[in-house]
């Protein structure tokens, strides 16, 4: 087992680099945005509702053909570049005939969704989505060759052309608009949320020219017989992909039809920067994922799988509460990547943080029907969930605002957590310590609610005294599992 959990490790901290540091890269253009886009514009309310429509669509472009690529390489007697040359043309093919009729019918589109003045933001939309869609089976194929390195390397491709491009038009430009305007003709200083789109479309295009090798799967074939059964399996995967994807970006896309109007893009506007700050737990939750899929898959005939399981859980479970532990303990530092029009809602931060850690223990807990070839478990779980959140922002935001949106994903994910863990249990079981899992979940609440209460009012030396409390909870770790992993970490 130690063997596996350094491959596991490994994988993890490359996929790591490439989503943790190029997503806090990334991270420095929230504050660029919310500088140069007021909350009082409603810009960035605009940005996060057109991204909450892509991140809906990319799931159905794929759907659930990245873990249908892992479930049958592995299979015995299937061919592995027949079922990727199958899987990638299935995905383009989809993705191709989606941009062609969304830019065909793109006015009534973009007026459907309200940016009828703008039909171009829809019209990048689109056929970035049509991209990655396409891109997604690519990476996949990566991920599931172990090629970690090149994986990294397009990812931070996007990310440095992304920051480099918006630091150009967001800083560079109107400094040349205001000396030459004769050299910036083509600039529009008011235009900024459309350029954000743009630039997204031109990274998304270089990317994808990196992956010109990987388009040789469409040259292996394509199995109609194989296709179908692969079309089977995927199906019900759907249906959990898009109530998972709306588990996160619902409240984004509905805020603006239960609060419609400029107030409602400012509101959205100031939810969607301060859920970047907690996003820092769905980074960790990504690149654990990219490495942790096909690990659990090529291990699938194992011996060992479930106990592998079980200490994953455990770890998973200290980790991402210590991340967010950090989070909430510095938030003096870490509210300074949106602008300051925008703090007033810090406070959802630890409660999607939570709701990101509810939705990693649901993730680790579905391998057993995704192993078990029952994926319409999860489609169901992830339709109860989804149907908890939207009834949540259904009901509650009208009155309570955005504060609504942040408590729907607690139980929203809660809910899928909790189905998935007694169901599990039932056709999989697996021996999770579940007592020490709930003993770190109260201890980190608690050292949280110690924190909330504490009468300092200088902000250094609250952050001192929160730094005794995480020293407190990393002790409690140390005395009790840190030496066990090592064991299991090191043994041959």
């Amino acid at each position: 087992m130690g063997k596996e959990l350094k491959s596991l490790v490994k994988d993890t901290a490359i996929y790591g680099i490439s989503s943790i540091v190029g997503r806090f890269l990334n991270y420095l253009l929230v504050p660029l945005y919310t500088i140069k886009i007021t909350a009082e514009s409603g810009g960035y309310g605009v940005v996060t509702n057109v991204y909450a429509y892509t991140a809906l669509l990319l799931v159905l472009l794929t759907f659930g053909m990245e873990t249908t690529l892992f479930r049958f390489s592995t299979k015995e007697g299937e061919d592995p570049r027949k079922v990727y040359g199958t899987v990638l043309r299935i995905v383009t093919g989809v993705a191709v005939v989606f941009a062609t009729l969304c830019l065909v019918f793109n006015a009534p589109i973009s007026a459907l969704m309200g940016y009828a003045d703008h039909p171009e933001y829809i019209a990048c939309m689109t056929t970035i989505v049509a991209l990655d869609a396409v891109q997604g089976i690519m990476f996949a194929r990566l991920r599931q060759q172990h090629r970690a390195l090149k994986f990294m390397a397009l990812k931070m491709l996007f990310i440095i052309t992304n920051i480099g491009l918006n630091l150009f038009i967001f800083l560079a430009a109107p400094l040349l608009h205001a000396s030459h305007p004769e050299w910036m003709t083509w600039y529009d200083p008011q235009y900024s949320v459309g350029y954000i789109f743009i630039i997204n479309l031109i990274c998304t295009t270089g990317v994808t020219l990196g992956f010109i090798p990987e388009l040789r799967g469409l040259t292996y074939g394509f199995d109609r017989t194989l296709a179908r059964r692969m079309l089977r399996y995927a199906m019900p995967i759907l249906v959990l992909g898009v109530a998972g994807i709306l588990n996160q970006v619902a409240d984004k896309i509905t805020y603006l039809f239960i609060m419609p109007g400029a107030e409602g893009e400012v509101q959205l506007g100031i939810y969607g920067a301060c859920v970047k700050i907690a996003m820092i737990m769905a980074i960790l939750l990504q690149a654990f994922r990219y490495a942790y899929e096909p690990f659990v898959f090529n291990k699938s005939q194992d011996n060992d799988k479930d106990t592998m399981c079980a200490v994953t859980m455990k770890y998973f479970v200290i980790f991402t509460l210590l991340a967010f532990l950090v989070v909430v303990f510095y938030m003096d530092i870490f509210k300074h990547l949106v602008g300051r029009t925008y703090w007033e809602g810090l406070r959802v931060v630890p409660i999607v943080m939570m709701a990101e850690i509810f939705m990693g223990i649901y993730f680790n807990l579905s391998f057993w029907y995704k192993l078990e070839d029952k994926t319409y478990w999860g489609a169901i779980m992830s339709v109860v969930a989804c149907a908890v959140l939207l009834a949540v922002n259904i009901l509650f935001v009208p009155r309570y605002g955005y504060i609504a949106c942040a408590w729907g994903g607690v139980a929203g994910y809660g809910s899928a957590m909790l189905l998935s863990y007694f169901i599990g249990q039932h056709y999989h079981p697996i021996r999770y310590d579940v007592k020490g899992i709930i003993t770190y979940f109260i201890l980190a609440l608690a050292l949280f609610g110690v924190s909330q209460v504490l009468p300092i009012k200088n902000s250094w030396l609250h952050m001192g005294a929160n730094t005794l409390l995480l020293v407190l909870f990393m002790g409690y770790v140390v005395k009790r599992d840190l030496p066990q992993l090592l064991k299991k970490f090191i043994r041959k």
